[in-house]
Formats: C-alpha cells, structure tokens, sequence
C-alpha cells in the first residue's frame, strides 16, 4: 500500500469518526420530563465522561403526563377488569425512574442504554394493558433479552423505582449502587438496612430463573434469582433520597463521596433540589478530573 494510499484511508477514517459523532448526538433519547408529585420534587444530573454521550442513562416515568390513565382505567372496568383499573387510578399519585450505568464510558456504550430506553418504554405499555402497573416481569423479560443479544462483557447495572406523594419509595435493583437517603433533621445520611436493599446481578449477565425458554437456551452459569421489590421511606420534611452511579462513588478516589456531597446537602437544605444538582455539577467540575460518567437523581419530601 502506498503512502497516498495510506493518507486516503486515514482520511476516510477520520470523516467516518467525525459523522459518528455527529450522529452520536441524537442517538440516546431523552430521559423525559421531570415528574411532577404534590409533596414530592426532584431533579437529575448526568456528566459524561466523554462530554457528548455515555453509558449512563436515566428515564423519568410521569405516569399521569405521559399516559391518559383516565381512559384506561374507563376502558378497564368496561371490560370488568377492575383491580387492572385500581392499579393504574393508583398511579396518579406516584412516579418512576429508572437509573442504569451500563459497562464501559465510551460513546458507543450509549447504544446500549438507547435500546434499554426503547426495550423499557415498550414493555411499559404491555405492563399497563395487563397489569395496570409496572410489575417485576418486564424486567425479567429486558434481562433474558439483553442475555441472549449482548457479549459478556456487556451488561449494566439498574435501579428502578417508583416514588408516592407519601413519601414511599419501592424499587429493585441489578447490580447497582443502593440508593442513599440523607436526613434533614440529622444533616447527615443515614443507615439504611440491609434487608431493604436486595440486589441482584446486573442485567445480561444471567438468565432469568424459571424462563419459559429455558430448554432453548439453558444457561451455562446458573440463573438469575427473580427480582425482589424493596421498600424506603422519606419520612419527614426535607428528607432527599439520591439515585446514583459510581462514577459519583469513585469520583476523586472516593474523597467526594459521601462527604462532599452531604455537606453540599446541608447548604442546599433551603433551596431546591434543581439547585442542588447545579452546585453538585459545579463541586464535580472544580474537583478532579472525571474518570466515568455520574449521574445523580435527588428526590426530596416537601411536606
């Protein structure tokens, strides 16, 4: 091959980069709005480490916004389904997020978040249809699909949960970091028992535990347990419960976590926790380097 030769296909290579990351722009969806719950307020914050894209991802799930339970629930007792339609009057007064970090931090981890987000936000509309809530199984269902489509060296961890305007907060998890509460009244974290923070492996690393298709593919390494749903509460005014990933953990070896970001807990107590997220994005971005992506979901009581 000659030198010119060469030249032209470094060229070639170069533009292909570039066009991926303009592409790599609109390849993660939204995460979606912001809930909205009387007595409850939240926002979120995600710094990749590459700046444009990465592994982690967030979905906000504002139940009564995004779908017309109204007209489900009409449909549901015309059809005498009527704890389908309890179900999801239920959901009026409670939200979802979903947090996930999925291995790696590079741009093109994303395309695996962006077929989480499209697997998830499909299985929700079969949840809803069935159930009337979103129950553990659709989880089981994206783990056997990510298992069955991904290397295994490609899996992420997952928390999803859903908060009440009563301040209750029941959530599962793969492999992910638990959340953290953080007590107003204390100004401090508090403890949190063990026993309300069951996890499981991340998601595509095991089959899920009684699959259908088990003769199919039966797994090599054992099965996934099912999920267990845990439970926590916010119990007074004040109280923040944070979602997190490790790249929060990790920042600055360790040294950020949790001190930094209690004390920034504790000045923020009076402001919102949008503002809270801002002064956070700040002290990451004026301490050390990033060395993966964080992201961050505060959920406060208000009353």
């Amino acid at each position: 091959m000659t030198e010119k030769q060469e030249d032209a296909i470094r060229d070639q290579l170069a533009d292909e980069l570039k066009n991926f990351q303009e592409i790599a722009r609109y390849i993660k969806p939204s995460s979606g709005e912001v809930p909205t719950l009387e007595g409850i307020e939240m926002a979120g914050l995600s710094l990749p480490l590459k700046r444009v894209l990465g592994g982690d991802h967030i979905i906000y799930i504002d139940f009564k916004r995004r779908y017309d339970l109204s007209r489900r629930v009409v449909r549901a007792r015309r059809t005498g389904r009527e704890e389908i339609a309890r179900n999801l009057e239920q959901l009026q007064h409670r939200a979802g997020i979903l947090v996930a970090d999925v291995s790696g931090h590079r741009m093109t981890d994303a395309l695996l978040a962006a077929m989480l987000h499209q697997a998830f936000l499909l299985g929700v509309y079969y949840e809803l249809d069935r159930y009337g809530e979103i129950t553990t199984r659709i989880f089981e269902h994206i783990n056997m699909r990510f298992y069955r489509s991904t290397g295994v060296n490609k899996y992420f961890t997952m928390i999803y949960g859903e908060i009440s305007e009563t301040g209750r907060f029941r959530f599962l998890s793969a492999g992910h970091q638990p959340p953290v509460v953080f007590s107003r009244e204390h100004r401090k974290f508090v403890k949190i028992s063990a026993d309300r923070l069951v996890t499981f492996p991340p998601v595509g690393l095991l089959p899920s535990a009684h699959d259908p298709d088990e003769r199919v593919d039966p797994g090599m390494h054992g099965y996934k347990k099912r999920f267990t749903v845990n439970e926590i509460n916010l119990l007074n005014f004040g109280d923040t419960l944070l979602l997190l990933t490790d790249g929060l953990m990790e920042h600055d070896e360790g040294r950020f976590f949790p001190g930094v970001v209690e004390k920034l807990l504790v000045d923020s107590a009076d402001d919102t926790v949008e503002q809270f997220c801002l002064r956070l994005r700040d002290a990451i971005e004026d301490s050390a380097p990033q060395t993966d992506d964080i992201t961050v979901v505060a959920i406060r009581r208000t009353k």
